[in-house]
């Protein structure tokens, strides 16, 4: 009984400490993607990515950058622009960037992985994009794409005034809505970040290395070679460790980098940041969009496309002797309280915060702001707000036994 509280006190501290080294980042990354949605309009998007293939698709891309990484904003913005003229193609590229290529994303990998995730990240990204191109193109699944096109619903067009970012940007009205809009992004997230914190805390303390040796064939933190089939069983497994917890991209890092710290392979853990778009609630998500068919083939496109980019990924990553070694990301034992820049930047995006928080929803009540999502399961949803207030009793009680009791 003893060793069981010691292991909770230990995982509710790890994964409090795990969020106190990211919060300024998750506040940065937020604040940056209200901005950018508050500024830039998807009117404006849908105007330019309607044209020649090429050009949409390298505008899809641009414009995921500087979108949300919140997959289920990101698949109702998708519908919207595929809806109003944009190619599939394009479509699909704005997907792959809006959950893979964002700025707050890179920012929580840097903290967790290092360096060369945050590479791997950004151009694997951009090989997903590519390769699911090229087998568009090869399939060529037009009679598809025209159904599921057809089979959207016409509802009414984004409303509202459309002034430049200019003027935008001086108008308190304007820093109102990015208030609005940076309480709704944390609003979509905070049931999968308190979810995957809270996992990646209970895995570093109960969960024995033999586990994931026996999931990830060949794993384990001394092993550095790695065969083709060894690589490529660790890409599929990692999917599938990602749907089973069903934790959006931001909420799963800390656990990734827990993965890495057990010995996958690189390949593995791109495959698992990857698969936020493979998971279940995304396809039944696509399927109410487009139909199944059209889901189904949108998922063979994804899985297809991170098996190829996780591959290269790791081959030509090899090929450069910048493969990261797995000790490098060994968090868990790291001191995370203490005075360091950490703190400092966590103390001025949380003064930060408190700003945005009185000017929308105190001064400026007002001011609203309205952004479609995809429909979630409202069972799912309730099954996740249950299980992170769960969450929320288990860290307090471990914390209690951490810092008063044992």
């Amino acid at each position: 009984m003893q060793d069981f509280l010691t292991r909770w006190a230990d995982a509710a501290y790890t994964s409090a400490g795990f969020f106190w080294m990211a919060l300024w980042a998750f506040i940065l990354g937020y604040l940056i993607s209200s901005c950018i949605q508050v500024f830039i309009t998807e009117k404006k998007m849908q105007e330019t990515m309607g044209g020649k293939e090429s050009k949409g698709v390298l505008l899809g891309t641009f414009f995921g950058f500087i979108s949300s990484s919140c997959s289920f904003a990101a698949l109702a913005s998708t519908k919207s622009l595929f809806k109003k003229g944009a190619s599939f193609v394009s479509s699909i590229a704005f997907l792959l960037a809006s959950t893979n290529l964002v700025i707050e994303l890179g920012i929580i990998i840097s903290i967790f992985l290092g360096w060369q995730f945050v590479v791997g990240e950004y151009f694997g990204g951009l090989l997903l994009i590519l390769i699911s191109w090229l087998l568009i193109k090869i399939i060529n699944p037009s009679k598809m794409i025209k159904k599921a096109r057809e089979g959207l619903k016409d509802d009414d067009e984004e409303k509202g005034e459309d002034k430049s970012w200019k003027k935008k940007i001086k108008s308190e009205t304007s820093w109102a809505k990015v208030s609005k809009q940076y309480g709704m992004e944390w609003k979509m997230v905070w049931k999968d970040v308190t979810l995957g914190f809270t996992i990646a805390g209970i895995v570093a303390a109960f969960v024995p290395d033999a586990f994931f040796e026996t999931l990830f064939i060949n794993s384990g933190p001394e092993t550095t070679n790695f065969s083709f089939w060894t690589i490529m069983e660790h890409i599929i497994v990692g999917p599938v460790a990602a749907f089973l917890t069903f934790i959006g991209s931001m909420g799963n890092i800390p656990l990734a980098a827990l993965l890495y710290g057990k010995g996958v392979s690189f390949a593995g853990i791109m495959a698992f940041i990857f698969s936020d778009l493979v998971v279940f609630p995304v396809l039944r998500i696509n399927a109410k969009y487009y139909g199944w068919k059209m889901s189904l083939f949108i998922l063979f496109l994804l899985f297809t496309a991170l098996i190829g980019a996780s591959l290269l990924l790791h081959y030509s990553f090899d090929w450069l002797s910048i493969l990261p070694e797995a000790s490098q990301t060994n968090i868990a034992d790291t001191n995370h309280f203490k005075l360091d820049y950490t703190f400092y930047l966590n103390l001025a995006f949380l003064i930060i915060s408190g700003i945005l928080i009185y000017l929308g929803f105190f001064k400026r009540k007002d001011v609203m702001r309205h952004k479609e999502m995809a429909p979630k399961s409202m069972t799912l949803e309730k099954t996740l707000k249950i299980i992170a207030f769960i969450c929320y009793v288990w860290l307090i009680r471990g914390l209690i036994l951490k810092l008063f009791i044992l």
